[in-house]
């Protein structure tokens, strides 16, 4: 099991308990719990605590800001929390840590390399050593795997765990997964196009292959037909010149006799 699933299965058990606490919360309670669940270390999902009825029964109450606090950490940034600093609870140090945190998750969900400048700009970090603290401590916490490029001053990274899904996101998704399921079949219809094309090729390499031995085969008996042609040709020769000799000789010896 790799590190990022194993720390997201334990924010999820994490989170498993503040949800059955959730059950019997109400009020005064249930805002200590949010609190509680927001300080968690571990636990960077909160749609489902922000769900249950006792927790949205805050609405309309003098605990509505806890609400509202646990809606920013499970869909914001740590701007939407700074925007609406007047009529929120006061975070603790390791909650504006966490929230930050998941801040740069969301950047990260939408460039994979972050410039310093705008995660300074982003996060209100005073200086860069303060900034790069900050993310060494969210890839220790396996929430984020990347890279710190202090010679051109950016983060590159390389993955991250997921966060909260708003109802309203889910057709955006839908229409990237729809697309990416498209590009695929594009790419598989190229691949399959470019097999037949391949498997044609071969086929034509083969039968050139198969048509040049077969001429090659012909050659080799046409040569081998044209040296056995040679043979019998000098061979009848040489029997033609052997003959003709003796006859001259037997003429020869004819003439001499009729002389004597």
């Amino acid at each position: 099991m790799s590190e990022e699933l194993s720390h997201q299965l334990e924010g999820k058990q994490g989170l498993e308990q503040f949800l059955l606490l959730a059950k019997t919360a109400t009020g005064a309670a249930a805002s200590q719990l949010i609190m509680d669940a927001i300080s968690s270390k571990g636990v960077y999902v909160f749609s489902e605590l922000l769900e249950m009825e006792n927790i949205q029964s805050l609405k309309g109450t003098e605990h509505e800001s806890y609400l509202e606090l646990l809606r920013i950490f499970a869909y914001g940034t740590y701007s939407d929390y700074k925007n609406n600093l007047n009529s929120l609870p006061r975070l603790l140090p390791a909650q504006l840590i966490k929230i930050k945190h998941l801040t740069i998750l969301s950047l990260a969900s939408k460039n994979r390399t972050l410039s310093y400048s705008t995660l300074l700009e982003e996060l209100e970090v005073n200086n860069v050593r303060e900034l790069e603290d900050l993310i060494i401590e969210a890839i220790y916490r396996n929430i984020l795997h990347a890279k710190l490029d202090q010679s051109n001053h950016q983060l590159e990274i390389d993955s991250f765990i997921g966060r909260d899904i708003q109802l309203e996101q889910l057709d955006n998704m839908l229409d990237k997964l729809d697309q990416w399921c498209s590009n695929c079949a594009s790419v598989i219809q190229i691949m399959e196009q470019e097999m037949v094309r391949a498997n044609e090729l071969k086929s034509n390499n083969n039968k050139q292959k198969e048509s040049l031995e077969q001429e090659i085969k012909s050659l080799r008996q046409a040569v081998s037909v044209a040296q056995d042609f040679d043979q019998q040709t000098t061979s009848s020769s040489e029997a033609f010149d052997s003959q003709h000799k003796f006859q001259k000789k037997g003429l020869r010896g004819s003439l001499a006799r009729s002389k004597s």
